[in-house]
């Protein structure tokens, strides 16, 4: 696979599908740009490496806060389905334990 970063392409193995990788790496590409695009105004002379340091914090910093929101959705469902169970728990207790439900015999 390659991309191209500030006018020179790089070449990786991957060893993830090519879609799956190709995505990856636009994303890559994508926010390096963008960053690049954000410094130049500040920056006279923008260093390759800053630019790089500073896109690959901002995709970790992206990574983290999805990862934090996934697990703030897992907490949600989790304690939903928690309070769920219990309902159903309570309404089968009640089922099993109401003395006028009998079942017809046989069954």
């Amino acid at each position: 696979m390659t991309i191209e970063l500030f006018g020179q392409p790089y070449t990786f193995k991957t060893q993830s599908e090519i879609p799956w990788a190709k995505e990856v790496a636009d994303y890559l590409v994508k926010e390096v740009n963008r960053v690049e695009g954000v410094q130049s105004g500040t920056m006279s002379n923008t260093n390759k490496i800053t630019v790089m340091i500073s896109a690959a914090l901002n995709i970790a910093k992206d990574c983290l806060e999805t990862k934090r929101d996934h697990q703030a959705l897992v907490d949600e469902l989790s304690k939903r389905s928690k309070g769920w169970i219990s309902r159903l728990d309570r309404c089968t207790t009640q089922v099993d334990t109401h003395p006028d439900d009998k079942l017809p015999a046989g069954l």
